[in-house]
């Protein structure tokens, strides 16, 4: 690692196999600061995405967290697929993990097709309770961990913004489409041909082997990949979803919900908060409670019911945002990004 310049009060550091650590700069912060917050992009975005973001939360939050904004799936690597970008960043985070002994806590924050690449990442990282898993080395960094952990860390907080947890194929779960059926099934044929690996894994097209969908594997531990014991895991999940003006992820599948499920809203039911138009604390569901809708009715295919059944299995904190009265309201998908700290912070 090597120090980086201060700033407005915010002190950084470059590592130099990528990354970019941001801190408080007063003298306590590295010797306090034990939160570390995992910042991952999306699709053809770059480690500038997070940055304003990030300074925020060292600004709010002096001497407690160290923010690391992940750039080792930056721009055109965004396209290798969701699987070896999740590879990549858990690398990464293992890196930062080993060159900050005093981190004991851990969050993500993600955006678009950074949270399933979180999602994926964690998965690799996630380690048994001690009892289960006593000669991981890793293991030896957090005392609490009766719960598992993430590579010894305390897991505290997944946060996605605008991903699309259920896929990009189905009925207007990409909106610029218009919700056109030959459109949709057009999209369907060619999207690998522009995001490559990436786009197969969110129109759910994957076959790598004779193996289901990614996508669809991510809902369950595979093997040596514990993707649902990670997300048991955190303390708190917390999905943020745009709930019109998004032209790249749809409603339903950010928010994981079906077409039914969807909230009425007509009023800002925030006013600190004025984007914030819908909150809801979903309660995990187990197999026997979540029985499948009519998918005719709520616009599912077989496979997403699958996924959003197997996401219920967990609690969300769902939080739903409108910026129809804002000038960039066109451009809501990255507009989110930015908006997400004007809402309560959730980093303890």
């Amino acid at each position: 690692m090597k120090d980086g310049p201060v700033e407005n009060g915010i002190c950084s550091s470059e590592s130099i196999h990528g990354g970019t650590d941001v801190w408080s700069s007063k003298e306590s912060a590295t010797a306090s600061a034990d939160h570390l917050v995992v910042m991952v992009h999306g699709i053809l975005g770059s480690v500038t995405d997070w940055k304003f973001a990030a300074e925020q939360f060292v600004r709010i939050l002096p001497d407690k967290v160290i923010v690391h904004r992940s750039e080792r799936n930056a721009s055109m690597l965004t396209l290798d697929g969701v699987d070896v970008m999740g590879e990549r960043l858990a690398e990464e985070v293992i890196e930062v993990i080993k060159q900050k002994p005093e981190v004991r806590k851990i969050s993500f924050v993600s955006h678009s097709v950074g949270g399933l690449v979180a999602r994926y990442a964690i998965g690799r990282l996630y380690r048994p309770p001690r009892s289960e898993n006593e000669d991981d080395p890793s293991d030896n960094i957090c005392e609490e961990n009766s719960r598992g952990t993430i590579y010894g860390l305390e897991a505290m907080n997944f946060i996605t913004v605008a991903t699309p947890h259920l896929g990009s194929r189905g009925n207007k779960q990409v909106p610029f489409l218009f919700g056109v059926p030959v459109f949709e099934k057009a999209a369907t044929s060619v999207i690998h041909l522009i995001f490559r690996r990436t786009g197969r894994h969110l129109f759910l097209t994957d076959d790598d082997e004779g193996n289901p969908p990614l996508l669809r594997r991510m809902i369950e531990d595979c093997g040596e990949l514990h993707f649902m014991s990670a997300l048991h895991t955190f303390t708190r999940r917390v999905i943020y979803s745009n709930v019109g003006y998004d032209h790249i992820v749809g409603w339903r599948t950010s928010s994981i919900r079906r077409n039914s499920e969807l909230p009425k809203w007509e009023d800002v039911v925030n006013e600190k908060y004025p984007h914030i138009v819908f909150e809801e604390h979903c309660k995990a569901c187990d197999a026997e409670q979540c029985e499948p809708s009519s998918m005719e009715d709520d616009g599912l295919d077989k496979l997403e019911e699958e996924l959003l059944m197997g996401l219920s299995c967990v609690s969300w904190e769902k939080v739903d945002v409108s910026f129809h009265a804002c000038r960039q309201r066109f451009a809501a998908h990255s507009v989110i990004q930015s908006d997400l700290l004007d809402q309560p912070l959730w980093i303890s």
